[in-house]
């Protein structure tokens, strides 16, 4: 092998090997080589010869050279032939195979580079998967959960309604901490939020409970770290921040509380002490707050100007804290400036500024995981992630906060706690087990509203000619019964039964019939106050006689045989703020 030959053995590229076979019009690997170079580099009888020589049969001109002649009859055989432009395909020699051809290699080159390309965004790919993977395993690392039995709902579901109960604790764990007072504190239930989403996500609810609320605190059972259970014996009559702490009662207490007091069913806890409110504000560089006038607490160390400020770590704890500086001092003029500092952290966790910052979104992620407690049902990062997109669908100017109705407690003369309002409290309560806006929303689309009305309308069929079968859907048990003798004996409506408890439990009370049961549905939803969405178009029934029926079956939200069902025309006479409104303190 020559120099030359050597020069471009040493600098071969492995896909240079590949040759185009011209007969199966494949690329093979050549690995041997053809016949000995001339010395001008080429091969005799090459394919490159083949195209520098003129075609069998083709006149050359008169004064035209060889590749190899010089003028004055000089060859130069150090000198490469000169190559003349194809401008058509070559045919190689008979009994040749194709030698490496030029024209190929810008192909191979690009293939070859696809090739490096794609293997190193393949390995890109798998590291980026296996980081996000290691990170979430890192996130789940970072939540600490609570096991509350079945204090709780088992699962999250996308699907339904849900209640969170967030609970914020005085506990002073944390760096910095320290000097807040109350060193031993075992953590009570010192902020209480229920957070309600409905079903259809167009409204949400976020009800504060005052910490100084006279109620019962039911027995709790709670799992102790060896696996074991206690029984925490409940107590009546006392602050609801006595349900979480004392005697070693866990968040499923306080959730079972809430529960027994309000009737609302609560599916999860997400609990966070001081180092919360630091590390989420921290997070999102701030929280915008508005104050009347200038705040200085010495007690909180909260210092603010007038007018809106931005705050964050301790100031933003403070300012959560903060208790002389507004209002007249008390606990539920401080619930209302929570509600405030909660509704702009939800604005600024919403926000575009946000939400298209990768870094922020890993420091709140971080910050989130790290400050909460959950239950074990929603102690995944992938579940936790499907509770913030299921909220985020929530607009904001439909998130309602609004604080349990209460008056002060007549049994004091000293004016220290509170108890329920029972004029307007029952119908908060009443409103959010069944998802009904606090604001302005129409919860169904106006087509489906005008159907549920025109349901309502038309003749009626009096009252002796309906036939009904009445199930218990999840009312008090023997409402059945009692809504039988109701509708005989005050209403005439003679041909009711009693049909036993419903295949499952409803929410809110619904009546179905055929079509040519109209009638009879449009009497039975007057005397009842249903409303057009309660009556469901659907199949007959045979009662215990072989008649055809239409189906009354009593839900959750029954009240009572002879109390309508009529959902209020708007909401009760309770201060409320919504999550897009800027308010200043006072």
């Amino acid at each position: 092998m020559d120099a030359q030959r050597r020069g471009r053995g040493e600098r071969m590229d492995p896909a240079d090997q590949w040759v185009l076979n011209p007969n199966t019009g494949e690329y093979e690997l050549r690995l041997t080589p053809s016949a000995p170079q001339s010395p001008g580099g080429r091969a005799p009888g090459s394919a490159t010869a083949a195209r520098t020589a003129p075609r069998s049969g083709a006149q050359r001109p008169a004064g035209s050279r060889t590749a190899g002649s010089r003028a004055g009859g000089a060859t130069r055989t150090d000198v490469p032939p000169q190559r003349r432009r194809r401008t058509e395909p070559a045919e190689p020699p008979a009994g040749r195979r194709g030698g490496r051809r030029p024209a190929q290699q810008k192909p191979r080159r690009a293939r070859k580079a696809l090739l490096w390309t794609g293997g190193t965004m393949a390995f890109v790919l798998v590291g980026v998967a296996a980081a996000g993977y290691l990170y979430l395993k890192h996130l789940e690392g970072n939540v600490t959960t609570t096991d509350v039995g079945n204090a709780g709902a088992s699962n999250f579901s996308k699907d339904e309604a849900f209640s969170i109960l967030v609970i914020g604790t005085d506990k002073r764990t944390g760096a910095g901490n320290e000097g807040y007072g109350d060193k031993g504190s075992v953590g009570h239930a010192d902020t209480t939020i229920l957070l309600h989403v409905a079903k259809d996500r167009s409204n949400a609810t976020a009800l504060s409970i005052p910490r100084d609320l006279i109620v019962d605190i039911p027995d709790c059972p709670t799992k102790l770290e060896d696996g074991s259970e206690k029984v925490v014996a409940g107590v009546r009559g006392v602050r609801f921040n006595r349900s979480l702490g004392e005697g070693g009662r866990d968040p499923g207490c306080t959730m079972r509380t809430v529960e027994e007091n309000t009737g609302i069913s609560v599916d999860h806890f997400m609990m966070a002490d001081f180092n919360a409110v630091k590390t989420l504000t921290t997070a999102v560089d701030g929280v915008d707050v508005c104050v009347e006038k200038p705040v200085n607490d010495k007690d909180s160390k909260l210092v603010l100007p007038a007018g809106e400020s931005t705050v964050e770590g301790e100031q933003a704890l403070a300012f959560v804290r903060t208790r002389k500086s507004f209002g007249n001092s008390g606990d539920l003029d401080r619930i209302k400036v929570q509600q405030q500092f909660l509704g702009s952290l939800m604005r600024k966790m919403s926000s575009g500024d946000t939400l298209t910052s990768p870094s922020k979104l890993l420091k709140l992620a971080e910050a989130a995981t790290e400050a909460l407690t959950v239950d074990k049902a929603i102690g995944s990062v992938g579940t936790l992630k499907d509770v913030a997109l299921e909220l985020k669908k929530v607009p904001t100017k439909n998130i309602t906060f609004t604080t349990v109705p209460v008056k002060d407690n007549p049994a004091e003369t000293v004016k220290a706690t509170v108890v329920l309002d029972e004029s307007k409290a029952p119908q908060v309560f009443d409103m959010i087990s069944n998802d009904v806006s606090f604001t302005e929303v129409k919860k169904q689309r106006k087509k489906e509203k005008d159907a549920a009305a025109a349901r309502l309308k038309g003749d009626q069929a009096p009252a002796s000619e309906v036939r009904v079968r009445i199930l218990n859907g999840g009312a008090v048990s023997g409402s059945a019964q009692k809504m039988l003798q109701y509708l005989q004996v005050e209403e005439g409506v003679t041909k009711s039964e009693n049909a036993g408890n419903a295949p499952e439990a409803l929410k809110k009370t619904t009546l179905e019939y055929a079509p040519e049961q109209a009638g009879q549905a449009r009497r039975l939803a007057a005397i009842m106050g249903l409303s057009g969405s309660a009556m469901k178009p659907g199949d007959s029934v045979t009662n215990s006689q072989g008649l055809p029926a239409i189906t009354l079956t009593l839900g959750k939200d029954f009240k009572g045989a002879g109390v309508k069902l009529n959902a209020p025309a708007e909401a009760p006479d309770v201060e409320r703020s919504t999550a897009d409104k800027v308010t200043c303190a006072s």
